[in-house]
């Protein structure tokens, strides 16, 4: 602890992201990228882009990609919002839109940067349980709050909620924010951005890192009611006047352009995670139900802790959670490509 941090410094826990080894021929199943690389594409629109305009400012509004963004959602540009990733979206979004007197709720068990959050601008929080089957329960919301969020599918365990109930929730909590986290939403979920017309309380977030394979270049994006973008531009405005460099802006408005691409690269992802799925029960793991490019599993008679260790010996990393409890007999698993789930699970038949 140093005497020269504001004050706040010192209560912080910051949000520890997953491992990125620098040791090479590794089979990296731990932070969720996506295995096959970003569309062609998207790498002649960086190529272009390398040129002597770079000595100029990026556009700050970042025009072009907010237009391309609400075409494709079928909105106007001015229910988008875009930032260097979704981790910033959601900065802003906490700051912005979830800092009131009632209590912000999200699941106990869901993405770790919510509480880290919670403490950078002093959010009150509550934390709403899982059920039994890890899942999230929406009647467990249905109670007085300043805002709400959780992700869909949930994070680590995969898990998506279908629509429905989505709009059910939003029908009962119209007096506060409802913010839905679709970092993972496009291999295997309906997203509720089509359900922001409807609800002006609702803000839907989503990333350029997963299903777009463009985690390098952090684009995430936030689509809600104008009132709740102007919240965000204005907290934007007031930190960073330009977050997404051209590079950023060029190659995501590039990969929303190859929409046969993104859906033959997520269909890759969604067949492997059914084929390493049942692979896993053969061998006698529990497996959560998964729209995500992960899986969450548990073996009722092997630690998961010395899974983890036994897979690294063999140049195989994945996550495990040791906290909290109730999860910690359990791994994060990502989806590599076909032939990385098969090295994977020659592995698994050694342990």
């Amino acid at each position: 602890m140093s005497r020269f941090w504001s004050q706040i410094v010192s209560k912080l826990s910051p949000y520890v992201p997953g491992e990125q080894p620098k040791t090479e021929q590794l089979i990296k199943l731990n932070t969720n990228e996506n295995p096959y690389p970003p569309s062609p594409k998207v790498l002649a629109a960086l190529a272009q882009e390398a040129s002597e305009q770079l000595r100029l400012y990026p556009d700050p509004n970042a025009e072009s990609l907010k237009q391309t963004l609400a075409d494709y959602h079928q909105l106007s540009p001015d229910q988008v919002f875009v930032g260097t990733g979704s981790d910033e979206v959601l900065a802003h979004t906490f700051q912005a839109l979830l800092k009131q007197d009632k209590p912000l709720l999200y699941p106990e068990i869901s993405y770790s940067f919510y509480p880290v959050y919670c403490g950078l601008y002093e959010v009150n929080a509550e934390k709403i349980p899982l059920n039994d089957k890890l899942e999230i329960d929406l009647e467990a919301y249905r109670i007085d709050n300043g805002g709400i969020i959780f992700p869909n599918p949930n994070a680590p365990t995969g898990q998506l909620l279908p629509l429905d109930q989505i709009r059910q929730l939003l029908e009962f909590n119209r007096k506060s924010v409802v913010v839905v986290d679709e970092a993972y939403i496009d291999f295997g979920g309906q997203s509720a951005a089509s359900l922001v017309n409807d609800y002006p309380n609702l803000l839907v977030i989503q990333t350029f890192s997963k299903s777009r394979s463009l985690a390098g270049l952090r684009v995430g994006f936030a689509l809600g009611h104008r009132d709740l973008i102007d919240g965000l531009e204005r907290v934007k405005n007031s930190f960073n006047s330009y977050p997404l460099d051209r590079f950023a802006q060029a190659g995501a408005v590039a990969a929303l352009h190859d929409q046969r691409y993104f859906e033959q690269s997520c269909q890759k992802i969604i067949d492997s995670r059914q084929w390493l799925q049942q692979q896993l029960e053969n061998l006698g793991f529990n497996v959560l139900p998964s729209s995500a490019n992960f899986l969450f599993v548990s073996h009722p008679e092997k630690d998961a802790e010395q899974i983890s260790q036994s897979l690294r010996e063999q140049s195989i990393i994945v996550r495990h959670f040791k906290q909290p409890a109730e999860i910690s007999q359990y791994l994060r698993i990502t989806v590599g490509t076909q032939q990385e789930c098969e090295q994977l699970i020659t592995c698994m038949k050694t342990l």
